[in-house]
């Protein structure tokens, strides 16, 4: 039981005129009320729930390359010095590499344009989107590139590594 006790009178002094008893507050109930208040309030809270992006990477075995169909593909360089982007394959691009940025009016219009006109080329086969940062890249600037697929809503992406000639070029434009 847990008590609240105030001092009680020394007992060594001659004169006591009267045995005054010390109040005693009883704490139990509050205490007991302060656990159960606790107890609903961490029953009845929503915590924060996380937010994921479902990125389906493929397994590290040792599998032959994809060939992808260069009419459909569009890649998106990454380095510390921005964002370059090429239509088709490196050797042979459809549309020439070009800097723009990671916002609404850089590579989302870029996406939103290539979105409509790849199907036409592709024989209506959807984009697919390489994102090759460098390693010298931010790690926001790829979660920014993630986040306009969603936006642009674009299916077919994936990571991958920088080529040392899409580097070189990346370099050799600035």
């Amino acid at each position: 039981m847990a008590e609240l006790n105030q001092k009680q009178p020394e007992a060594g002094k001659k004169k006591i005129r009267s045995k005054k008893l010390a109040p005693k507050v009883d704490l139990t109930a509050m205490v007991d009320l302060a656990f159960l208040l606790i107890t609903f309030f961490m029953l009845t809270t929503t915590l924060n729930k996380p937010h994921r992006l479902d990125i389906a990477m493929p397994d590290k075995s040792g599998h032959e390359p994809i060939l992808l169909d260069e009419r459909r593909v569009i890649s998106l360089l990454l380095t510390d010095k921005g964002l370059m982007w090429y239509h088709g394959d490196f050797n042979h691009p459809i549309s020439k590499p070009e800097f723009t940025d990671l916002s609404k009016n850089g590579i989302r219009k870029v996406l939103d344009r290539m979105k409509l006109e790849i199907p036409a080329k592709a024989d209506g086969k959807d984009m697919i989107v390489l994102i090759k940062p460098s390693k010298e890249a931010r790690a926001v600037d790829v979660v920014q590139a993630l986040d306009e697929m969603k936006h642009v809503d674009i299916k077919r992406y994936t990571i991958s590594k920088i080529g040392e000639d899409e580097e070189k070029m990346v370099l050799a434009s600035l």
